[in-house]
């Protein structure tokens, strides 16, 4: 009887600390899945972008920068598959705002260089305060391996947007 005890506490103490691992597994795949979204958002706020420019420097821009989110998400959905857990497909509900905002946007100014690269900075500053906030508010819920790929992503993320900004900061000097 004693024996069954002991198995049965120890029985306890395994769906316990399996309880335990799935909650803090769910926090940090909840973390992965905010920065999925918010590559997701570039993806089609570039893809929209892409669509509202004739100009083919910018096409060759927005795909590079899309291109960055696509490569960000391969490896963050890897993360969250391991575990076990189901990536995030759709996106933030900012980001559909961002994305109408900037179709409206693009057509009233028949297409204007410099409103297409502002409504991209607004998104890119968007995409950056995500990666922030996950590193600020989340990193205790990673493991050192997932803060690396979230780091070094935030680089890259950053990178993208001081692009951005640095060529729309140069349609505004030249005005």
């Amino acid at each position: 009887m004693k024996r069954m005890k002991l198995q049965l506490r120890s029985k306890n103490q395994n769906i316990k600390h399996l309880k335990l691992t799935n909650m803090e597994n769910q926090k940090s795949i909840d973390a992965l899945n905010t920065l999925i979204e918010i590559n997701n958002d570039r993806i089609e706020g570039y893809e929209t972008a892409s669509r509202e420019t004739e100009e083919t420097d910018l096409k060759a821009l927005f795909a590079q920068l899309a291109q960055t989110s696509h490569d960000c998400n391969e490896e963050l959905i890897e993360e969250v598959e391991e575990l076990d857990g189901t990536p995030a497909e759709g996106t933030k509900v900012s980001g559909k705002f961002f994305r109408i905002w900037m179709d409206v946007k693009a057509a009233i100014t028949g297409k204007d260089r410099k409103a297409i690269l502002n409504s991209c900075e607004y998104g890119e500053d968007e995409a950056v305060n995500t990666y922030k906030k996950v590193l600020e508010n989340d990193a205790e819920d990673l493991t050192s391996d997932q803060i690396a790929i979230v780091q070094e992503q935030y680089e890259l993320i950053k990178a993208d947007h001081d692009t951005v900004k640095s060529l729309r900061d140069s349609l505004v000097e030249a005005d």
